[in-house]
């Protein structure tokens, strides 16, 4: 519980940031695919909706440019959110910073797997089912809580970056310094940021199997055990809270 506890609390280090960012990198795969399984549609990175916009607005689709506007609006207001509740905790000086968002992630995934296909369907303004809307929002949450507890070094939901930095490492690991360079102009790669970075990689990856396996074989219900881990990681601060809110209040 204790360990739990510090993987989503206020106080930082690199050993938690990378092993809350792993975490959650696995569960930003399973959504992804699952969620594409479910709705026709990748949910987790914005890049793809930004060149649909641009696309559609040269072709006069103005359906797509209202779809494309509304993900990009879900996944921002889910940001925001994230902004808004990290903020509100650190103010009231509580352990649970970074586990309000992952509790309201988590609660969202259960509302989504259980209205499952009620909520396909269900009509927005933005010519895109409430679902599509849902999982925007999920991944613009989580993808803020990471950005803001790694100081922007980690991110979870998107890989584009995290393939870009494998790469750069990569690439020095493989650099040929010529005899004789001095040490401080040696080319070196940063091995431990590489094995982060393929780390993330692979749990994305395989989050990615099982959330398509899990909606393939059991539908809706493949969110429950997903759900489950973040309640599991955002509910011991919360519990923290709760008791020194007691003692606080209790009187004397």
């Amino acid at each position: 519980m204790r360990v739990l506890r510090h993987l989503t609390a206020r106080h930082r280090t690199r050993s938690t940031n990378r092993t809350l960012g792993l975490m959650l990198a696995f569960n930003a795969g399973a959504m992804n695919a699952g969620g594409f399984m479910a709705v026709h549609m990748y949910t987790s990175h914005m890049t793809g909706f930004l060149a649909t916009l641009a696309d559609s607005v040269v072709l006069g689709d103005f359906a797509l440019v209202l779809a494309a506007t509304g993900v990009l609006w879900a996944f921002m207001s889910g940001a925001g959110t994230t902004a808004i509740l990290v903020n509100w905790a650190r103010r009231q000086h509580l352990w649970s910073s970074y586990a309000l968002p992952l509790l309201l992630e988590a609660l969202l995934m259960l509302l989504f797997g259980l209205l499952g296909t009620l909520t396909l369907q269900w009509p927005t303004p933005f010519a895109v089912p409430l679902a599509v809307l849902l999982l925007a929002f999920m991944m613009g949450l989580q993808n803020a809580v990471v950005t803001k507890m790694s100081s922007a070094q980690i991110r979870t939901t998107h890989m584009t970056g995290v393939v870009t930095d494998l790469g750069m490492e990569l690439g020095k690991m493989l650099y040929p310094n010529r005899p004789g360079t001095p040490p401080a102009s040696r080319v070196r790669a940063n091995r431990e940021r590489a094995w982060l970075f393929a780390s993330l990689l692979l749990l994305f990856t395989g989050g990615g199997v099982v959330g398509a396996a899990g909606f393939k074989y059991a539908g809706f219900a493949w969110v429950v055990p997903q759900a489950a881990l973040l309640l599991a990681l955002s509910l011991p601060p919360l519990f923290a809270d709760a008791r020194q809110l007691r003692r606080t209040t209790r009187p004397r």
